[in-house]
């Protein structure tokens, strides 16, 4: 896993952490009465803490708020309560972000880099916009470095997105990333778009700029085998809650919430690519109408009455492994669950 060369500390937190988005706008109905706004609340009240040097990884399925909270920790959204406080600010200044303190690396690598710019161009804009470049010359210099450092050529700088494939546009992005010497990137699904060669490639490429740099990762992803090979830490978040959240190991050889077993049932066995694997039931509830009591039981094999009535309450595991259930360590006794052996 990542490196440190000092003792790891806490460099982000988040505290009961909320956003919701408006929908829509008031209006009158054929009856003059006023249509009432309807409220998404993408993400409900999470706590989490990112330590330096390590990779954090959040999982889940599409529209449980992960890129909501990746974009809340890149300052793109505010929260509606709750705070996200780093490290690096102090508290006078704690609603802005250091230009250099955080950098974000994007899904989709064929959106992130404008066609009409060179290379040396993109790579040389952020160092434009932090004031830390020179003259021409020492840019052009030292984007090539970063070429370098990504397995590309200086001399790329002069091509066009449009002459690279996937995986070198997503290194591209990388080392744009990596242009303002950041300490914290956020990783919003970054190999998700590309073969699953070049995932392994990108993913490789990342631990060792980790190991390099000493850089600390908030990572986003759906695929429960690249969180295995890549993540320190991991929460699982489902509906716009972290129901479980934990290190790698703990998360993967004993899930304790029903949605991560299944989650992790459903990872392929490659000496046993025929065996059945167990289905997540039933679709995810809207986030505009949450059920009522815990937001997975309509889906658990496991729910109870009680599951659907209250919120579960949170449960300490260990010093580094927390859920969200009524039912723990009954589910825990069910064993069918696959060894992170087996599954990495």
């Amino acid at each position: 896993m990542s490196e440190s060369s000092s003792q790891p500390h806490d460099i982000v937190t988040i505290r009961d952490l909320h956003i919701r988005f408006n929908l829509g706008r008031e209006k009158k109905t054929s009856l003059f009465r006023l249509a009432a706004k309807k409220e998404l609340h993408a993400v409900r009240g999470i706590n989490l803490t990112i330590r330096s040097g390590e990779t954090f990884s959040i999982v889940g399925e599409s529209g449980c708020g992960k890129s909501t909270v990746a974009r809340a920790l890149a300052g793109v959204y505010k929260p509606s309560d709750g705070e996200i406080q780093f490290a690096w600010q102090d508290s006078a200044n704690r609603g802005n972000r250091e230009q250099n303190g955080t950098q974000m690396i994007f899904q989709d690598p064929y959106a992130s880099l404008n066609p009409r710019w060179r290379i040396g161009h993109s790579l040389a804009e952020p160092l434009i916009l932090a004031k830390k470049i020179g003259n021409s010359r020492q840019a052009r210099q030292y984007c090539g470095e970063l070429l370098e450092q990504v397995g590309l050529s200086a001399r790329d700088l002069d091509k066009f997105p449009h002459e690279f494939s996937g995986g070198q546009r997503q290194r591209i992005s990388i080392a744009r990333a990596l242009a303002t010497q950041p300490s914290f990137l956020i990783c919003d699904e970054p190999t998700s778009a590309l073969d699953v060669s070049v995932q392994a490639q990108v993913l490789n490429l990342m631990r060792k700029i980790q190991r390099e740099h000493g850089l600390t990762y908030f990572f986003i992803s759906h695929n429960m085998a690249v969180i295995s090979h890549i993540s320190d830490r991991v929460g699982v978040m489902y509906l716009g809650r972290i129901v479980e959240q934990g290190s790698v190991e703990e998360i993967f050889a004993r899930p304790a919430h029903p949605y991560t077993r299944l989650l992790i049932a459903a990872i392929p066995q490659f000496d046993n690519p025929a065996a059945m694997r167990e289905p997540i039931r039933g679709e995810a509830p809207s986030p505009l109408a949450p059920p009522p009591g815990c937001a997975f039981a309509p889906r658990c094999p496991y729910a109870q009455a009680r599951c659907h009535q209250t919120m579960p309450p949170t449960h300490s595991l260990s010093n580094n492994h927390q859920i969200e259930c009524h039912f723990p360590y009954e589910v825990m006794a069910h064993n069918d669950i696959i060894p992170l052996a087996q599954v990495s």
